[in-house]
């Protein structure tokens, strides 16, 4: 189920009123239920394959906890190995298989291994992620084994970030569900809030900001290199505003049953660098990779020094790209995130001291607007279809420029003044200029109803309600 449909519209309001009414002891079999239901809104059939990662990993955290020395390690390799083989045979097998033939054809092998006629389930990359943290947590003696099935099919299948995140760790969320949610205005309306935020974000901006980013991209070798440039500076607000509102709402809907899911973005584009935007951009998945692979890589090879974590970088940014897509494109857009990093990291003494010389009114500004430059030229590899494209593309952003399509003026003209809002609010919140005004959290009653009809009233007149689905289901 869509969060910006209609169905959402029913289904959210009647699952949380239910929600508050049923018994304490109730309530988490409703949820489980009603979780099913909105992921049964995709690809129904798709829920037996969820079912399957549960039923493994459910008995693998038991059995961990009950096993002592190598039994233990054991238990986990089965476990991560037979969840990601389900992750593996439906979003992976077809690229290395495809890659497999190009080699062998390359050197003359037979080789004529069949593709597979699937499609990825919704949301499978965060399912996997969110199953893998419990197991480990579990091995690692950071959490205790849920011994109730249906709690802990709810911790991978609970309804607000089910498809697209968070990615949320046990500790955060398991025990949520044994807890006593009595209704608590202040918990629906900051939901409510955070829901109607989300909601801007994603139908008024980045749905109409992917009417010219898809116009476009999608017929590239038609558009110069300025309209090229135009899009991709659209295509990284479009992204930002598609998924962190995403996030927002999901945010938002656990709110308010009083339930609190980690923060996920806090407005990157004021990062002064690319470690700094990694920390602030999708930061459940930044934390996972970052406690789960880069952390024991590092100390793996800490003999080697700072070198160890170059390499540590860029091989979990390189996962982190496949992670994204089976194209090499995400995997090339991962390195070049991964090479910048590691360029900070060796550089970090020689740009302190660049730091101290250079005016702070001057350098910081500079530094956000290259760091914004530099995800944009990323996100070229990250929008396009494969590389042969994102390099034509490149190339005319450089070299052949013109005239710059504008496409639906009015569309142009409202995309823009919308950009320049969402700015606006974040620089006031980022700098907390105004002594951290906020208008949603307004001391004053009337500039607090006012400002909740205004943006209803702005979602309602100016949103986009074609069910575009969220950029991030496709992962």
């Amino acid at each position: 189920m869509l969060f910006n449909s209609f169905s959402f519209l029913v289904f959210f309001p009647l699952v949380t009123l239910l929600y508050y009414l049923l018994p304490y002891k109730s309530r988490w079999a409703l949820l489980l239920l009603a979780s099913c239901v909105f992921y049964c809104f995709f690809i129904p059939v798709y829920i037996l394959i969820l079912l399957v990662t549960i039923v493994i990993d459910y008995y693998a955290g038991i059995y961990i906890e009950r096993s002592d020395g190598p039994v233990r390690k054991r238990y986990l390799l089965v476990s991560i190995l037979s969840t990601c083989l389900v992750l593996f045979i439906f979003k992976y097998f077809n690229f290395f298989n495809s890659n497999i033939n190009v080699v062998a054809a390359y050197f003359h092998l037979k080789y004529a291994l069949p593709l597979l006629h699937v499609i990825l389930p919704i949301g499978l990359s965060f399912h996997t992620f969110q199953s893998l943290s419990y197991v480990i947590e579990v091995y690692l003696g950071k959490q205790k084994a849920e011994k109730n099935f249906g709690i802990y099919s709810l911790y991978v299948m609970f309804y607000p970030q089910l498809v697209a995140g968070p990615i949320e760790r046990p500790q955060n969320l398991l025990h949520q569900f044994y807890e006593k949610h009595p209704f608590n205005y202040e918990d629906v309306t900051t939901g409510l809030k955070k829901m109607a935020w989300g909601f801007f974000k994603k139908v008024v901006i980045a749905d109409r900001l992917s009417i010219y980013v898809s116009a476009v991209y999608g017929n590239h070798d038609k558009h110069n290199g300025t309209s090229l440039l135009v899009a991709t500076f659209f295509f990284g607000f479009q992204i930002y505003c598609d998924f962190s509102g995403y996030s927002d709402i999901a945010i938002g809907a656990a709110r308010t049953m009083g339930f609190k899911l980690m923060t996920n973005f806090n407005r990157p584009f004021y990062s002064k660098n690319i470690t700094e935007f990694w920390r602030r951009w999708h930061i459940s998945l930044s934390t996972w990779f970052n406690d789960y692979m880069f952390t024991p890589i590092t100390f793996a090879w800490r003999e080697k020094g700072r070198y160890a974590t170059v390499w540590a970088l860029l091989i979990v940014f390189a996962v982190s790209g496949l992670w994204h897509g089976a194209n090499w494109t995400y995997i090339l857009w991962g390195l070049l995130n991964g090479m910048a990093i590691a360029f900070e990291l060796l550089t970090k003494k020689i740009r302190n001291k660049l730091a101290r010389t250079v005016p702070g009114w001057l350098y910081k500004p500079l530094s956000i607007l290259l760091t914004f430059f530099y995800a944009c030229f990323t996100w070229v590899f990250f929008r396009s279809p494969d590389l042969g494209t994102a390099m034509q593309i490149l190339h005319k952003i450089v070299f052949v420029h013109g005239p710059c399509f504008v496409g639906d003026r009015k569309n142009m003209i409202y995309s823009v003044f919308f950009i320049l809002v969402l700015l606006v609010i974040d620089t006031i919140k980022e700098y907390r200029l105004f002594n951290n005004f906020s208008l949603f959290d307004h001391s004053s009653l009337l500039v607090r109803r006012l400002s909740y009809v205004v943006i209803v009233i702005m979602i309602l007149l100016f949103g986009v309600f074609d069910n575009n689905q969220f950029i991030y289901f496709q992962f």
